[in-house]
């Protein structure tokens, strides 16, 4: 098995060389090997629209109907697939004994942003609308997805508060997601940025690529020229590093310093500033709808800090969270948990407990 590290640099090397681009290749690379049959679940192929789904179900009898999960999967909208979250849903499947639906939404750039959300969310629709025919509560709908993965459950939950023809939410899962573009200098960005597998650089040269966007403008980005002033004020209510509780920035933080603010810049990524793309600047009305949620955060994890302070709006409108800090873990230890029984993995084993638990109670 190749280390997540010379993953990353093998996907640059082809692209430089021309046999492949870098997109092609992790995608790949993610979706491995196929488990063998699972003699424990019905697994079927379906379509929630348009949407492909795989949907998981456990073959023991019930007398009840069994809570639901829709799985979104990370790769920064660019790469993952149905087939990468294999084992990830059937062991959420398994072990919570749980309808899961592993949503195989269109992926950019063939498919341009926001796509990706919108089949997120007309698979959910679609869901909570049938879920009995698949023996399934509807006031038991859980929303869950790692990474970018992670982005879409707060922004489908977000879309979702103010529809009254449909269930509620009963809660979301957030594991170590992205939830912001205004400020790529909190502590974790500062702390983590040469940490495998998420480097600060690889973040914002996805997030560009996500969005179809020249990577001549990453450097620009990262010293936020391209926020108005207005909108800097604004956010600091919400993305504000002194809102990271003292002990995460023991490892070394620095206040950044503010760059000139470009009107040109702005206008070429004016979509970061969606709350689809960053779910922690939803205004007020929207945060105290949400319902309860269950976040989990790694210590070496640039984006460990957008999960503390989705953590912090939430319970400031007296919505109840559930989290979960892997002091050993780094950004994609959950995904990795099913690729081999290393020892560096472990954390990643203690967080899919951590959410099976959650699931349980749910």
């Amino acid at each position: 098995k190749l280390p997540p590290k010379l993953i990353l640099c093998s996907g640059r090397l082809l692209e430089k060389v021309g046999i492949t681009s870098e997109v092609q290749f992790l995608r790949i690379i993610m979706d491995g090997i196929p488990p063998l049959e699972d003699k424990h679940l019905f697994i079927k192929d379906l379509r929630f629209e348009k949407v492909k789904v795989r949907i998981y179900q456990p073959k023991i009898p019930t007398t009840s109907q069994r809570r639901g999960i829709l799985y979104f999967h990370g790769g920064v909208g660019l790469f993952g697939s149905i087939r990468a979250y294999e084992r990830t849903c059937r062991y959420f499947a398994r072990k919570s004994n749980s309808v899961v639906v592993s949503v195989g939404y269109r992926l950019a750039p063939e498919h341009p942003y926001p796509t990706q959300f919108e089949d997120c969310l007309t698979a959910t629709i679609h869901f909570m609308r049938t879920a009995q025919d698949y023996g399934v509560d509807p006031s038991r709908i859980i929303i869950c997805g790692d990474s970018s993965g992670g982005t879409l459950t707060a922004a489908v939950a977000q879309a979702l508060v103010n529809r009254r023809d449909l269930p509620k939410l009963r809660a979301q899962i957030l594991i170590y997601p992205f939830l912001q573009s205004v400020n790529f200098n909190l502590p974790s960005y500062q702390q983590n940025e040469g940490v495998p597998i998420l480097l600060k650089q690889r973040i914002l040269a996805l997030g560009l690529k996500y969005l179809n966007r020249d990577l001549s403008i990453m450097e620009a980005v990262s010293k936020h020229s391209h926020i108005p002033e207005d909108l800097q004020l604004k956010y600091q209510k919400w993305v504000n590093p002194d809102y990271i509780p003292h002990e995460f920035k023991s490892r070394g933080y620095k206040p950044s310093t503010t760059h000139p603010f470009s009107e040109e810049i702005y206008t070429l990524v004016k979509p970061v500033f969606d709350t689809v793309f960053s779910p922690l600047i939803a205004e007020d009305s929207v945060i105290a709808q949400l319902p309860e949620a269950f976040i989990l955060t790694c210590e070496f994890d640039v984006l460990r800090d957008d999960g503390l302070l989705y953590k912090k709006r939430l319970e400031d409108h007296g919505i109840k969270v559930t989290w979960c800090h892997l002091q050993e873990g780094f950004h994609g230890t959950v995904f990795l948990a099913f690729w081999g029984r290393v020892i560096a993995f472990q954390s990643g084993n203690k967080g899919l407990k951590k959410i099976v638990n959650f699931l349980r109670l749910m």
